[in-house]
């Protein structure tokens, strides 16, 4: 969260000091409009997942699943939200019976189980999340294909920021 502190700080020259924010745009002021926009993405997190009969972790679960790049494990799972192995256990066991995902044992190593989105229940998402998705493609087309590539950068240098400030263990 940026303080009086971090907005007051005079920045030191730099190479990259004509990557200076417009004026509005300082730290004080994106701070607020993240935390503005993550409060309305959990507000629509906590619907589906009250809708669903799930928790809210449970949701953050189906999103890494949705995201990973390889097939998630309930490991990679477990690492990816830091929680406990019972705790992801419960969590995975939910999604099962709820229809959310499906455990598929891999044919090398049978100890290996992979997760999946359900095709089903991907389906009951993309519907419940179709206003955000009309939001986000609105709020698209209101900016060049250059400024989305900037803010797609900037996102993925916030993560990647981010990554490493996970909880111990997480």
């Amino acid at each position: 969260m940026a303080t009086a502190d971090d907005r007051e700080q005079p920045r030191a020259a730099s190479p990259e000091s004509d990557r200076q924010p417009a004026e509005g745009a300082d730290l004080h002021s994106l701070a607020v409009q993240l935390r503005r926009m993550n409060g309305e993405i959990n507000r629509l997190v906590h619907g589906f997942a009250g809708e669903q009969g799930l928790h809210a972790t449970d949701v953050q679960a189906l999103a890494a699943i949705l995201d990973a790049e390889q097939p998630m494990t309930p490991k990679r799972l477990r690492e990816h939200l830091g929680l406990t192995s019972g705790a992801v256990t419960a969590c995975v066991d939910r999604l099962e019976r709820a229809g959310h995902i499906r455990r598929v044992r891999e044919n090398a190593d049978r100890r290996v189980v992979h997760l999946y989105y359900a095709a089903d229940a991907r389906a009951a998402a993309r519907t419940y999340f179709r206003p955000l998705a009309k939001a986000a493609d609105a709020a698209c087309a209101q900016f060049t294909r250059e400024e989305l590539s900037v803010v797609l950068r900037f996102l993925a240098a916030m993560n990647g920021e981010l990554a490493p400030l996970r909880s111990p263990g997480a």
